[in-house]
């Protein structure tokens, strides 16, 4: 069955050793392409058509033989080298990189107004090396009908310079209207946990594990389409926007979100694309970094020294590592990936999220992670809005005894914003005149 844009060659070059094209052939079938060839090469690139010479004649016999509608390169390709390759192919053919794939899966998975943004912010960041080089060549060389794209190419730089302006800007006020969400669950009692990590690592299917029965609507004017349940299909970028659900981690209130998966070799121009999705992330009381164990140790250290890279630049929460799918390694291997990885995540929390081990002591881990809450007695009178305020503090934090008489007395322990809140609402209380 051919996918929805059709079927597709694979190709990457390597400087040397062999060339993986798994994930890249897991990109393209998330763009809804048919694989229907590849081919690779381990050689120093060419600057005008990455591969070799001979290599890119044998590649267009491919797409010829398989009659490919696209030629996905698992490689990042210069302006110039999408054109030279064009010309090699027949008619018709998309020549699409690694960056440009992972765009076209973005847009297809935006559904709120934030992803929209981010997508169209990275989509402008990829185009305007491009524009730069078009324009720079064509005044240079005094020939604006170059690549057809004639004198429009100086005006157009310009054009996506106002508009990754303009789409920043609208970016940065979403995310102050997040940054109040964030601050008044915390002020409600909540703890803030986000998972971070690869695609297909298994953080919806952890996510689903650890929710409550309770789901947060987290809908607002700028995200009136946003789905309250995260996907746990094996394939790529399911999750584009934030889900966040509330978490069973008992005796707090946990607001738990998933966010898009990492992948390999992402380019700083496009993890700036999506900071503000990535904020979650960062402003998180605490972060579950999910790593898929069954992945091979080389793998899983490239995977965490990314995840690192990105995560430690601006994130201040703690990080606590889990070992996910340990239901497709035995012990022994488990043992052996522990000790090898120690360096990178020292004691990590290991778990079957699709099965259910280890999520207790998962959950007891997150209760030690997050930041200790603070024990408070408060006595006071005995009003018409006593009984509010008690039921105000059962809502917010752990209560341990209630004393009625006189005076009311409560002890409870909570977030050190919960317990200034109550001592203030108690103080009014204190102040109020008698009736």
């Amino acid at each position: 069955m051919t996918g929805t844009n059709g079927r597709a060659v694979v190709a990457k070059r390597v400087d040397d050793g062999h060339p993986d094209t798994e994930e890249i052939r897991d990109l393209a079938a998330s763009a809804g392409y048919t694989v229907a060839g590849e081919v690779t090469q381990a050689r120093a690139e060419d600057p005008a058509l990455c591969l070799g010479e001979g290599k890119v004649a044998e590649l267009a016999a491919v797409v010829a033989e398989v009659d490919a509608t696209a030629l996905v390169f698992d490689n990042r390709l210069g302006p110039y080298q999408t054109f030279n390759l064009g010309t090699e192919l027949p008619d018709g053919v998309e020549v699409i990189d690694r960056f440009r794939l992972i765009l076209d899966i973005f847009g297809q998975r935006a559904r709120t107004k934030k992803a929209q943004l981010q997508v169209e912010l990275a989509e402008l960041r990829y185009e305007l090396p491009r524009a730069e080089a078009k324009a720079s060549l064509a005044k240079r060389d005094e020939r604006p009908g170059f690549m057809g794209l004639g004198e429009y190419e100086e005006s157009r730089e310009e054009d996506i310079t106002a508009q990754i302006s303009r789409i920043t800007d609208e970016l940065e006020r979403i995310e102050q209207t997040e940054q109040h969400r964030r601050e008044q669950h915390r002020e409600s009692g909540f703890d803030l946990v986000a998972l971070a990590g690869y695609t297909n690592a298994g953080k919806s299917t952890l996510l689903r594990r650890l929710a409550a029965d309770v789901d947060v609507d987290e809908n607002d004017d700028l995200h009136p389409d946003l789905d309250a349940t995260a996907e746990s299909e094996d394939r790529l970028f399911t999750t584009l926007g934030t889900t966040t659900r509330r978490a069973d981690i008992d005796p707090r209130d946990v607001l738990l979100t998933d966010t898009v998966g990492f992948i390999s070799e992402l380019p700083h121009w496009l993890v700036e694309s999506f900071k503000s999705t990535l904020s979650e992330v960062y402003r998180a009381d605490l972060v579950l970094l999910v790593v898929d164990v069954s992945d091979p140790i080389e793998e899983i250290r490239e995977k965490l020294v990314t995840c690192h890279d990105t995560l430690y630049e601006r994130n201040e929460a703690p990080i606590v590592t889990v070992l996910n799918k340990i239901d497709a390694v035995d012990d022994a291997e488990l043992d052996r990936k522990r000790e090898a990885l120690s360096a990178l995540a020292p004691d990590p929390v290991a778990i079957s999220a699709t099965e259910g081990a280890g999520v207790d002591a998962l959950r007891s881990r997150i209760d030690r992670e997050l930041p200790d809450w603070r024990h408070e007695r408060l006595v006071v009178p005995m009003t018409d809005d006593t009984m509010s305020f008690v039921s105000w503090v059962h809502d917010h934090a752990a209560v341990e005894a209630v004393d009625y008489g006189d005076e009311v007395t409560i002890d409870f322990e909570a977030r050190p914003a919960v317990v200034e809140q109550a001592r203030a609402r108690a103080s009014d209380l204190a102040a109020a005149p008698a009736e």
